[in-house]
């Protein structure tokens, strides 16, 4: 009886609800773990998923209203809270941040795995196809195709890296961060998130009105668009193709720690670089941020290999615990689907 139950009527506890929005928040800003996992691993994946569906269509229950007012909310403010910190982090030790990102991807594994019922040709190929697809944007990066440390960019590129990061939301196993970081915009809507912030303490209204119409209202309505078209496609193909939509997300999962090589480190641009499509002059230099300076590898020595080797592990421990946490909830994900 209680497996017809709607998800979003079962009473689910406030304090998860919570919890499992902040995750959220947190993981859409961390390239490697996605939100969806977050949202899986806490047990607040299947009344989400439910109320986005029902809002799209337009029906609305209080429990679904209540799932999309507080997950979406306490998302908020941890990305608002926290988004400079994990923005100075990457940009100034990156090679440390990077592995542990890559050990936040790789304990996200078992995490999808327990969602699968069997494994098929259709796993496979669905596994192909989306490891094949992260290769290539990771092939992209390296080759200057795309620049994930770009520090402006237009806005309806911001549009469609709302779209883009929305799946995340819904789709444990694939980080949005990551995808943001590939299309070049994740450093740029950090800092607008940064510049927010900065200019709601300091009471600076030009300084967050510029901030919300360069990033805030495109990113936030591609997030809306994304969501709900996302969502909807998903829970079709979950429901149709089954095993293909999990074999395809365990390939973007396993393919995300692909283009998070950890040792690599930002180089200061000089006179006469190409940077940007345009050769830097002398005055230009004092206008390059950080965040803009190429990323070039290098030769880790024992004690950083060990480092980075430390942190893969504890990323792997922290999803890990995370995911043991939503343990009770993770059967009633599995009756939910047709």
């Amino acid at each position: 009886m209680r497996r017809d139950v709607p998800p979003v009527e079962r009473e689910v506890p406030l304090l998860r609800i919570l919890s499992g929005g902040a995750l959220m928040g947190v993981a859409n800003l961390v390239p490697g773990i996605s939100g969806g996992t977050m949202l899986l691993a806490s047990g607040v994946y299947p009344p989400f998923i439910e109320a986005v569906a029902q809002a799209s269509s337009l029906r609305f229950t209080r429990g679904g209203l209540r799932v999309l007012a507080v997950v979406p909310g306490a998302a908020a403010i941890a990305i608002l809270l926290l988004a400079g910190v994990v923005k100075g982090w990457v940009v100034d030790h990156r090679w440390v941040m990077y592995s542990l990102f890559i050990g936040l991807t790789v304990g996200g594994v078992p995490v999808l795995r327990r969602e699968m019922r069997g494994v098929t040709a259709a796993t496979w190929c669905g596994g192909a196809l989306g490891l094949g697809a992260m290769a290539v944007l990771t092939w992209m990066q390296w080759n200057g195709q795309v620049q994930g440390a770009a520090h402006h960019v237009e806005p309806w590129w911001m549009f469609v890296a709302g779209v883009v990061g929305a799946g995340a939301m819904v789709l444990p196993g694939v980080s949005g961060a990551y995808l943001l970081l590939v299309l070049g915009v994740y450093v740029p809507v950090l800092s607008g998130i940064e510049q927010f912030q900065l200019g709601l303490m300091q009471g600076n209204t030009a300084l967050v009105r510029e901030a919300f119409m360069d990033v805030g209202l495109p990113v936030g309505v591609g997030v809306l668009v994304g969501v709900a078209v996302v969502s909807r496609g998903i829970r079709w193909f979950l429901r149709r193709h089954t095993a293909g939509t999990h074999g395809g997300l365990m390939g973007l999962l396993v393919g995300a720690a692909l283009g998070l090589w950890p040792f690599q480190e930002a180089v200061k641009p000089q006179v006469g670089d190409l940077l940007k499509g345009r050769v830097l002059r002398p005055e230009d230099l004092t206008s390059v941020g950080v965040e803009d300076w190429t990323t070039v590898l290098f030769q880790p020595d024992l004690t950083q290999g060990c480092l980075a080797l430390s942190c893969l592990v504890l990323g792997m421990v922290l999803t890990t615990v995370i995911a043991r946490l939503g343990g009770s909830e993770e059967g009633q994900c599995e009756t939910q689907t047709p």
